[in-house]
């Protein structure tokens, strides 16, 4: 094993336990078909209660990247472009200025717009076989094979997404294992087994890369983490901060560190990511962030979740579980759970549930008895929900039955208001604030800050950047500008793009998705993390950025010699 251990992550997007080693500990699993993720998991650990700390992709892989609970710094809701306090770091910063080459591919939506001090590569193509000189690296490759845009696709498309499936490999829809509050129906069926196939699609692509590195002579000294940034794709589980939404697989494989076999059931966030990475690394870990190291810190007793807005659906959610039961507070009892939603509405399930959710209502109407739905089904369709719910998951695994009001559940009621209570004294809770006040503190007028452009002292051919915007990391490049590269379309030009107001081609219907997900547009330059004084030969040139999270990077400093 190298001093400095390599560190990949594996990251699917929407996918619950639903993998074969969880069988047995995760209701369904057993209809999975993933052989490379399970022998990962035969490998090294198997976490079974790693839960997200929201069931949707931004405000999650937030907390993932910056190892901070969102509701805290402000990325609770769904594409915010949230401005964080200047203390939070996306955590790869730290691996980058001990020496680590860092690559993202195929992911960001951390809530801000990710600063070229972050990666060293990010986008396709990035890839640890980049690095100069065998240094170690930390690489991260994302896979939407299970996205629930892969569940719903056309024919054609899901075809491509799970070419690699063999017919044996193919999920049944007449086997799928519904959960009592979905409707046995072929919709739900069909997209039940759809998502089979596209977790088998993820299995395959985690095997090819798991191959290349096998192939590089790296397995051996290599932290490998297999993670997904919420719940699968399906109603009530993505954008609802139930188990189905918020229990994740997390597998870990690290040769000689964490033994073959290992089962942990202790609770974990991914949250915890961040530390874990760090103290893996040899790193100290700021005493500012919220997560845990997975291998040496204190074990949770509980882990906290919430659901926010979710793009036009505005909501306040927080959860509290512990090793056996789920709280949940709703701060606005007067909405429905299945607030509509412009992105879901086409779904097959989504217009399953309306259509049957209409057909009780004309049954009501002309006088029957409504039963197009079960009581368990109706409840997540009703016109509002209770303020508080409470869950005993050893006897009710698929929280159905509410028992915050059940007089012999009042001790657990109680201990896990206090929970919350505690957590939201401790962190604060920007998600009680209205959102358009917290945007005017971020951006007064609409304004968005920028950073302070580097100050650089020139002596004896050495440069020495500072930053006066508090937070600000610098980066620097001797890659000149690249002048007739497209610009990123303004915040009012992609909005028209994306709500269809004006025919948008693909170039810009593609640079309209990278801004709303916080994918910087591509300079042509490769910029390095400045973490002390740059050395400048005779007659070169080089130039300083400022970055700060929510921030528009600085002007450059040109410096030459």
């Amino acid at each position: 094993m190298t001093e400095l251990p390599n560190i990949l992550w594996l990251v699917s997007h929407d996918t619950s336990p639903d993998l074969g080693c969880y069988a047995g500990s995760w209701p369904g699993a057993e209809y999975a078909c993933t052989p490379r993720l399970d022998r990962l998991a035969a490998e090294g650990a198997r976490y079974e209660n790693a839960f997200a700390v929201a069931p949707v992709c931004a405000p999650s892989r937030s907390a993932a990247i910056t190892g901070m609970y969102p509701p805290a710094i402000g990325t609770m809701h769904m594409r915010s472009r949230a401005v964080p306090p200047p203390e939070v770091r996306c955590f790869p910063e730290y691996l980058r200025a001990a020496g680590w080459w860092c690559t993202n591919d195929g992911g960001a939506d951390f809530q801000f717009a990710t600063p070229v001090t972050v990666w060293d590569e990010n986008g396709p193509g990035a890839h640890w076989r980049n690095r100069p000189g065998g240094a170690p690296f930390f690489g991260v490759v994302n896979s939407s094979a299970a996205h629930e845009s892969q569940i719903y696709a056309d024919e054609e498309q899901f075809a491509r997404t799970t070419a690699a499936l063999t017919p044996e490999q193919r999920h049944d829809p007449a086997l799928a294992p519904l959960p009592p509050y979905y409707p046995d129906t072929p919709p739900l069926r069909e997209a039940w087994a759809r998502y089979g196939d596209c977790v088998t699609a993820v299995d395959h692509w985690a095997g090819r890369i798991l191959d290349e590195l096998e192939a590089d002579g790296l397995a051996d000294s290599t932290l490998v983490v297999f993670w997904s940034d919420h719940g699968r794709g399906m109603p009530r589980a993505k954008r609802s901060p139930y188990e189905a939404g918020l229990h994740v697989p997390l597998l870990v494989r690290w040769p000689g560190r964490v033994a073959a076999g290992t089962v942990r059931r202790e609770l974990v966030s991914l949250l915890d990511l961040a530390p874990t990475m760090l103290a893996a690394a040899g790193l100290d870990v700021p005493a500012h962030l919220h997560g845990r190291s997975l291998f040496d810190g204190a074990p949770r007793s509980v882990v906290h979740g919430h659901a926010d807005r979710m793009t036009q659906a505005a909501d306040t959610i927080r959860t509290v579980r512990d090793a056996r039961f789920r709280y949940l507070r709703n701060y606005r009892p007067d909405r429905p759970y299945l607030q509509h939603q412009d992105y879901c509405e086409g779904f097959s399930t989504w217009r399953e549930l309306r259509r049957l959710q209409y057909k009780e209502t004309v049954l009501r109407e002309l006088g029957a008895v409504p039963d197009a739905l079960t009581p368990a089904q109706r409840l997540f369709l009703a016109p509002g929900k209770p303020a508080e719910e409470l869950y005993d998951l050893e006897r009710d695994p698929h929280e159905v039955e509410n028992l915050a009001a059940d007089p012999a559940y009042a001790g657990e009621l109680e201990r896990l208001r206090g929970e919350l209570d505690a957590w939201q004294a401790e962190h604060g809770d920007l998600g009680l604030l209205d959102e358009a006040e917290l945007a005017e503190r971020w951006r007064p007028g609409g304004v968005e800050p920028v950073a302070e452009p580097p100050r650089v002292e020139l002596a004896g051919g050495t440069a020495t950047a500072s930053c006066a915007t508090p937070g600000a990391s610098i980066a620097w490049t001797s890659d000149p500008p690249r002048p007739g590269l497209p610009q990123a379309p303004s915040p009012e030009e992609a909005a028209a793009a994306l709500v269809g107001e004006v025919e948008a081609d693909e170039a810009l219907l593609h640079a309209a998705i990278a801004l709303w997900c916080g994918v910087p547009p591509d300079d042509g330059r490769r910029w390095r993390l400045y973490t002390g004084p740059v050395e400048l030969a005779p007659g070169s040139t080089i130039w300083f950025r400022a970055c700060r999270l929510g921030h528009r990077d600085s002007e450059d400093v040109r410096v030459e010699l």
